[in-house]
């Protein structure tokens, strides 16, 4: 387990990251956590007190990589922008599940499921975290079938959602 002590940042005016809260990991310290990596991978460790685990790093191009700080880890440090952070971390290297519901519904449209297994893993795993996040059954069902429509008109998750953004304005 590495542990160091960091700031936490929030993007101003940064495309797709506009508003993010996130802390940075030097270069020697991405190294220690996966030498030789210089792609995304994903981390388990403490942030304060609060666990984390199967959270994404993702490199910056200098050496450095950077995590995403979201709602629920903000709540459970109960800091913001600007405050200091002990943050402990190692590589996790568990492979990440896929929601049995949405595995189940694509078994039902082999062409949807041929498209979903075409997708990276990563990509794969956007549609199963915003499935396993429905707080109701009724959301639950309602983004399963999104999602075998999307990936059944080979859509990605991106694009998925801009559709339903676009729909409710």
């Amino acid at each position: 387990m590495t542990t160091f002590t960091t700031t936490i940042h929030q993007f101003a005016d940064a495309g797709d990251k506009t508003g993010w809260t996130y802390i940075e990991i030097p270069a020697d310290i991405a190294q220690a956590l996966f030498p030789g990596n210089k792609k995304a991978f994903r981390v388990k460790g403490k942030l304060d007190h609060f666990a984390i685990s199967s959270v994404a790093v993702m490199p910056m191009g200098d050496g450095s990589f950077i995590m995403a700080i979201n709602a629920a880890m903000r709540k459970g440090i109960g800091k913001r922008r600007g405050a200091m952070l002990k943050v402990s971390l190692e590589k996790d290297d568990r492979p990440q599940e896929i929601v049995p519901e949405l595995l189940e519904c694509l078994a039902d449209d082999p062409e949807a499921l041929a498209h979903f297994r075409s997708l990276a893993p990563s990509h794969q795993r956007y549609f199963s975290k915003w499935v396993d996040d429905a707080k109701t059954e009724p959301t639950k069902v309602k983004r399963l079938a999104l999602c075998l429509s999307a990936l059944s008109r080979h859509m990605g998750y991106s694009a998925m959602i801009r559709e339903q953004q676009g729909k409710k304005g």
